[in-house]
């Protein structure tokens, strides 16, 4: 059983996933693979070279991300160029991942489900759901980033009611750490369950 675990900046989904990951799930990040599949040295990382030239190339000889996301941030263009490099071998890897879990279920945290409409890569959506002004808080807090940015940010992902739409799960997180840990374990026991029919 494959779950894909969403939420929107600063709901929660990495502090669940941590909860999921230490009852032994497999737990993989979409975006971590989309990192893995541009590193030095990959066919990925050629690729994204070719295509946008060496100045995409930081002093330590990796690809700058930063430069990455504002190249493609208001080119639509450029976006769906990156998206059919890393896309194929996001998927490719997550697939090698997988299979080579030994855990009951496995848990792909994607921030972009919604979005993506990719709804049917999954057994199982769960959605950790948090009140926009505190994720607005969570965010700017963790990410050192003026709220101006991280509402931008907000903007530019799916609704609250959009995401909800898609869940077969939900997880609400708009109180306390503890709180989301006991949630999530209950959620392990149901998913465990549905694992054993």
């Amino acid at each position: 059983m494959i779950i894909g675990l969403t939420g929107g900046i600063g709901s929660g989904k990495s502090a669940a996933a941590n909860f999921f990951h230490s009852e032994g799930v497999t737990v993989l990040d979409a975006d971590q693979l989309a990192r893995e599949v541009i590193e030095q040295n990959t066919p990925g990382f050629q690729s994204i070279v070719d295509y946008f030239g060496s100045d995409i190339i930081g002093e330590d000889g990796s690809i700058d991300r930063a430069k990455l996301r504002q190249e493609i941030f208001d080119d639509k263009e450029k976006k769906k160029a990156i998206e059919s490099i890393t896309h194929p071998l996001v998927r490719d890897l997550m697939a090698e991942r997988i299979a080579a879990s030994t855990s009951p279920y496995s848990i792909i945290m994607v921030p972009l489900i919604f979005e993506t409409n990719s709804m049917s890569a999954y057994n199982r959506i769960l959605v950790i759901d948090c009140d926009t002004k505190l994720q607005l808080e969570r965010a700017t807090l963790r990410d050192n980033n003026s709220s101006e940015q991280i509402q931008k940010i907000l903007d530019s992902q799916c609704s609250r009611t959009e995401r909800l739409s898609i869940a077969n799960d939900v997880i609400p997180n708009n109180d306390t750490l503890e709180n989301l840990k006991t949630r999530s374990l209950a959620m392990h026991k149901f998913y465990l369950g549905l694992c054993k029919k």
